[in-house]
């Protein structure tokens, strides 16, 4: 485990741990049934309803904000009327009911004792963080804790997760980036296209932004990444991380190390139903 005085490294290794428990309400089919048990019927109005819903019925623009690489018309074609279909707190407990159900086929050769210390100090690493500027990470913080384990351990993987996107988000903007050529230049680093072309994104709008990334330098005419370019999206990934550091040193390093033991036959187990190639972008485990 490196060492907590390492600026973000230890961020970096504990996301490889806990961002699979949040991701299986993505591809587990499971968490898809439990959406489309109160109607929520497609892939995207069950993310964009689960996702949102700690926001309360909130309309498009907020989401298009914080959500940051969709494009506005595919969010606002689902925000405000998905809220119709159910209210935030029905989308709330859908997306717990579906990730706990998930969670509870993958683990279900874990001791109970293990998940419940798991959930206690992900817990504990949660109400170390920093929510000031991180709205999605605020709105999940203040969700009520759940009742068992394996509730607690994905809701405190989810308020962590989203601290985390909203500090990488947050850099993003710092770097200059906008959402489109964010997309971009993932998609001419090392992410399929397929999975990044669906965020409602025009072909002019692609096309514009690869330009522009052309022109500040960060790829080449043939639409490779440059070194500039790829300096530069570290400095985001490494700005992210570091932004990220609070919650793992409020648990300590003791801590944080006992509990990195703890999720890594839950994170293992996770990563079997995570696509490999996922847009989320989620490298295997990190020793």
């Amino acid at each position: 485990m490196p060492a907590l005085d390492v600026p973000g490294r230890t961020a970096r290794v504990m996301w490889t741990h806990v961002e699979p428990l949040h991701a299986i309400t993505y591809f587990h089919p499971r968490a898809r049934a439990a959406h489309e048990a109160i109607g929520l019927r497609g892939y995207w109005r069950g993310y964009f309803a689960g996702r949102a819903a700690p926001l309360g019925p909130v309309d498009a623009a907020p989401v298009i904000a914080a959500f940051f690489t969709f494009a506005p018309p595919m969010v606002s074609r689902a925000l405000p009327a998905v809220w119709q279909l159910a209210a935030p707190e029905e989308a709330l407990r859908a997306r717990l009911t579906g990730a706990v159900q998930a969670l509870a086929e993958l683990t279900y050769e874990l001791p109970e004792a293990h998940l419940a210390e798991a959930a206690e100090l992900l817990e504990a690493a949660t109400v170390g963080a920093d929510t000031a500027g991180r709205v999605l990470g605020a709105a999940n913080a203040a969700l009520p804790r759940g009742d068992y384990p394996l509730a607690r351990l994905w809701q405190a993987a989810t308020t962590l997760r989203e601290h985390r996107g909203d500090g990488h988000v947050a850099a993003l903007v710092a770097a200059g980036l906008d959402p489109v050529e964010t997309l971009a230049f993932r998609v001419a680093g090392d992410m399929p296209a397929e999975h990044l072309l669906g965020r409602g994104w025009t072909p002019e709008q692609w096309a514009q932004a690869r330009a522009r990334l052309v022109d500040r330098g960060w790829l080449t005419g043939d639409g490779e990444p440059t070194e500039a370019g790829r300096s530069g999206f570290q400095t985001v990934e490494d700005a992210t991380d570091r932004a990220a550091t609070r919650p793992w040193r409020a648990l300590g390093p003791d801590g944080t190390e006992r509990l990195r033991e703890l999720l890594v036959p839950v994170a293992r187990a996770c990563h079997t139903i995570i696509p490999a190639d996922s847009p989320i972008g989620l490298p295997a485990l990190r020793p």
